[in-house]
């Protein structure tokens, strides 16, 4: 078995490192020691435990110039999505930093006697990060996990590994234990596997494809083991003719051409009113005409490679010879993974880049007739993750969202995912929410305790 990888820049396609995989054994022995490190970990007061927390945002701030270039060279994305993404990082602990103070029991009124409820944490968490959004997914599982008392095992994707390891290493730098939050580069068959299959892991938190998922929630259900499954999505952009037509125009391309559509919540299938329509698709060629693909380190750009050659093919195939495309934007040429913004028309709900999650800069637009249609039509997916309204009437716009089944609407934005709120799925795009104010409850046990009062 291979025992090291070469991670390779998307966008020039050259090797700039070598990391070492993570064998089963290795896994193995990192989770006893994190079996070992759960006691301490766990009785750090809560004013120690936020407080260590703080210092580890502290140290991502003052690292994150540093951990923007790792992700544009290892991941492919922009400068400044980067530096946003380190940001979150930085953000999801310090708000995290607050729940070992506040996580709070019950005192319920019982006859003959005193009940009250406490919130352990579970034990060892392992969290399995995808490729597209290798910091941020990371920081969303490790800090409620940690800030409940839980040692984590964290397994990035295998092609991008490097800001991962940095952050572990930012975390010891910071006073975190060294065995209470480990990095095991690795390969998703051989560490994830081990995450699944370990009875001293009782959580895993994974974020990736639908498929994957499946597998891993049936080998987490034969040990009654906890999951969070954040999965795939196909998100509808629905635009009402009642909307402002120029913004939402204007603005469509980055709700799903941002990190080249690499991106679960992206809105890859817009639906717009049949009055709308022709106009909609007037305003919508010069926005996808003006996304600047290019260089990912260059400030100006908005829109990198994709990750992999592999996953360049793959996103092509939704997009054939015989493809209905109303137009395309550019990209370099070259080397580099380069796919450009293409914006598909195709005639009917069955055509693959409709139905399909594509994840990658292709998007089709589809026509509806009212409220009802466009239900029905951003329902008719196994997925139901995300997605926007756009609209100037506020109970068309709630009517709408109710009955979209997705977990994360937007009105009149393409807003997806706000640390403060609950980020999750509905139907095959996951279980559980990460996120928001009740993240860090997930990651603990409730324990109901009765004390007797009667002599």
């Amino acid at each position: 078995m291979t025992s090291t990888f070469d991670v390779r820049n998307p966008a020039t396609e050259q090797v700039v490192r070598t990391v070492p995989l993570t064998s089963a054994e290795e896994t193995d022995a990192a989770i006893a020691r994190a079996q070992a490190a759960f006691p301490g970990w766990r009785d750090v007061t809560p004013g120690d435990r936020a407080r260590l927390l703080r210092r580890f945002a502290d140290a991502v701030e003052a690292d994150i110039e540093n951990l923007a270039r790792l992700e544009v060279e290892n991941s492919g994305h922009t400068i400044g999505n980067a530096r946003w993404e380190a940001g979150n990082v930085r953000d999801v602990l310090t708000y995290y930093s607050a729940a070992p103070e506040r996580l709070i029991g019950k005192q319920i009124p019982v006859p003959g006697g005193v009940n009250v409820t406490f919130q352990e944490p579970l034990g060892v968490v392992g969290v399995i990060v995808p490729w597209n959004f290798p910091m941020p997914i990371a920081g969303w599982g490790f800090a409620p996990a940690l800030a409940a008392g839980n040692t984590v095992v964290l397994k990035p994707a295998e092609l991008t590994p490097l800001t991962a390891v940095r952050l572990g290493e930012l975390a010891r730098e910071a006073g975190i234990p060294e065995d209470v939050f480990q990095v095991l580069p690795g390969k998703g068959s051989v560490v994830g596997q081990r995450f699944v299959d370990h009875p001293g892991v009782r959580k895993v938190v994974f974020t990736g494809s639908t498929e994957v998922g499946k597998q891993i929630m049936a080998g987490c259900a034969a040990q009654v083991k906890r999951v969070t499954l954040e999965l795939g999505g196909k998100n509808a952009n629905i635009v009402f003719a009642d909307s402002d037509l120029e913004k939402a125009a204007a603005t469509a391309p980055y709700g799903v051409f941002d990190n080249a559509g690499q991106d679960c919540c992206a809105r890859s299938l817009i639906l717009v009113q049949a009055s709308a329509y022709d106009r909609f698709m007037e305003l919508l060629e010069p926005a996808v005409h003006g996304v600047v693909v290019g260089d990912p380190g260059d400030e100006t750009t908005e829109m990198g490679p994709l990750i992999s050659a592999a996953h360049r093919e793959k996103v092509a195939s939704y997009v054939p010879d015989d493809a209905p495309v109303a137009f395309r934007g550019s990209a370099p040429s070259g080397p580099g993974y380069w796919f450009p913004p293409t914006v598909l028309t195709p005639p009917d709900l069955r055509y693959p880049a409709v139905a399909d999650e594509v994840f990658g800069p292709v998007v089709a637009v589809v026509p509806f007739d009212g409220e009802a249609d466009a239900v029905r039509m951003a329902n008719a997916t196994e997925y139901g993750l995300s997605g926007s309204i756009w609209t100037r009437d506020a109970g068309r716009a709630f009517r709408v969202a109710r009955g979209v089944e997705a977990g994360n609407l937007s009105v009149n934005s393409h807003s997806s995912v706000r640390y403060w709120t609950p980020f999750g799925g509905f139907k095959q795009s996951g279980l559980g929410r990460e996120l928001g104010p009740d993240a860090a409850a997930a990651f603990t046990e409730t324990k109901n305790v009765f004390l007797s009062t009667e002599e």
